[in-house]
């Protein structure tokens, strides 16, 4: 049986449950997830910080309920961590031992700087990120992590949250220039080293205005994780929301499920912004729960993936079985044709990795079906492929994917995705390359071969026969202008009838 892993995140605004599947040393997927919005700290600000029985009574009945779901998966496994919320208030630990006593839950308070790095440790590992400042943005605190050369510098926490911010100012009908006043004065508190220019957004005020500025934009890709933008384009936008009423917010494409906290989410996310000089945000799907996970699961790894693992693409092919005899082989030969076109200034060194990728990523289409195998890759791919990858490089994986062995590139397709796409000649050229040596590697047993390029003649040459190789490789579509030589020895035995 595989391990399971269960983590409960309780923080001030919401309680979540996910559990995690490992496959192998570095493979993992979700298998359930749970959210409960139960505030348990509401209330607690104007009484010096003590949790309230309405909060009290939400967060008991829903950890029961992640309770009886655990069982239902046979985990082998729980972490249950707690945040702000709980480890401000002064009857915190008795919710605790009650927690303990009635359900058997251990929960572990941690501080803002533990809850920092968990935040970090999910995005260093599960974005595309060498650099950069997290902000996570809770109930009862922001946790700001710095990332320098792909390692965690230095963590800090600041005591404004949105719910804090909510009781304190929102809902007293304040000026929100004294909230203004109030974030940038624990702003100040903030170390000078907490500079960069790109921010990394974590939690729920991230993810609900990533994906209202998708929505307002017609992003063409339905995926938030690695969505970026730039801070000075949506500022204005964040200042209408954060200024809104209430009832005008659904006109600004915030979720109705978000209104009660987003203005002042949105207000404390953009002078965080302002503070720390970010230019550019990215916008992250996995948090603490992920770091809590993380942290466990990569503890003998440094708590880092090797950087030469994608846990996407090892969570693929563990899943679906499909690691292929052909896969290395064909890696070898897309490396050779790709430095053959870039060293003729055709292809930008890039894209190398990209292509890779869709080399590994190729056999989870024959686990579907055989038939249309790539069409299969390409949904599978659409869907799954997630971790330290960017936008752009998910849908050329996946377009490569799903024309690799005969077309180059679908028009209708290439309109859609236009944007995230490199241009139509580097596509055909990229799609090109990626099915040929797909195409030389499953129907010849061949290890090696030799590539020349001269004058945009591509010519492959073969110390064997490569009979049925031909065949396929007369069938995929060249690029304007590209030629194909196939030079491989046939030798036919003497027979007589």
């Amino acid at each position: 049986m595989s391990e399971t892993t269960a983590i409960i995140d309780i923080g001030s605004n919401s309680a979540r449950l996910v559990i995690y599947e490992a496959s192998s040393q570095y493979g993992f997927h979700l298998i359930c997830e749970k959210k409960s919005k139960v505030r348990i700290g509401e209330g607690a600000y104007e009484k010096d910080g003590y949790l309230q029985p309405i909060g009290i009574n939400r967060a008991y009945f829903a950890l029961r309920e992640f309770i009886n779901t655990i069982k239902l998966y046979s985990v082998t496994k729980t972490i249950c961590v707690a945040t702000s919320a709980l480890r401000d208030a002064p009857n915190g630990s008795e919710f605790t031992k009650w927690i303990k006593k009635e359900l058997q839950l251990d929960i572990k308070i941690i501080d803002g700087k533990q809850e920092a790095r968990f935040g970090a440790v999910a995005a260093l590992n599960l974005l595309p990120i060498e650099d950069g400042i997290t902000i996570d943005i809770g109930g009862g605190s922001s946790d700001l992590a710095l990332i320098k050369n792909s390692q965690i510098v230095d963590t800090y926490s600041i005591n404004i949250g949105t719910v804090r911010l909510k009781e304190l100012f929102f809902d007293k009908n304040r000026p929100l220039q004294e909230a203004k006043d109030f974030i940038k004065q624990e702003l100040e508190k903030l170390p000078s080293s907490f500079i960069d220019k790109q921010a990394i957004g974590i939690g729920g005020t991230a993810r609900t205005l990533a994906k209202a500025i998708m929505k307002k934009e017609e992003y063409p890709l339905d995926k938030l994780h690695a969505f970026s933008y730039k801070v000075k384009a949506q500022s204005e936008y964040f200042s209408n929301i954060a200024l809104a009423n209430k009832s005008l917010l659904r006109y600004l494409y915030i979720s109705k499920a978000r209104f009660d906290t987003i203005r002042e989410g949105t207000l404390i996310f953009q002078e965080i912004l302002n503070s720390i000089g970010a230019k550019r945000v990215i916008t992250s799907g996995v948090g603490v729960r992920e770091g809590v996970f993380l942290n466990d699961f990569l503890k003998d790894s440094d708590f880092r993936f090797p950087k030469d693992i994608n846990p996407s693409i090892i969570s693929i092919l563990d899943r679906f079985k499909t690691h292929s005899i052909h896969t290395e082989r064909a890696k070898n030969s897309v490396e050779s044709i790709f430095r053959l076109f870039h060293k003729r200034d055709k292809i930008k060194k890039r894209y190398l990795k990209t292509l890779i990728d869709a080399v590994e990523i190729t056999p989870i289409g024959y686990t579907f079906n055989i038939y249309k195998s790539y069409q299969h890759a390409f949904y599978a791919t659409m869907q799954e492929f997630n971790y330290r990858v960017t936008h752009k490089e998910i849908i050329l994986t996946a377009l490569l994917l799903r024309f690799g062995g005969k077309g180059l590139y679908d028009k209708e397709i290439y309109k859609q995705y236009k944007r995230l796409l490199p241009s139509k000649k580097e596509l055909e050229i990229l799609s090109f390359i990626y099915s040929i040596s797909i195409s030389l590697h499953e129907n010849s047993s061949i290890k090696e071969f030799e590539f020349s390029l001269e004058k945009d003649n591509l010519t492959i040459k073969a110390d064997n026969s490569l009979y049925l190789a031909k065949e396929k490789l007369k069938e995929i579509e060249r690029p304007p202008h590209i030629k194909l030589e196939i030079i491989d020895k046939q030798v036919l035995p003497e027979y007589h009838f």
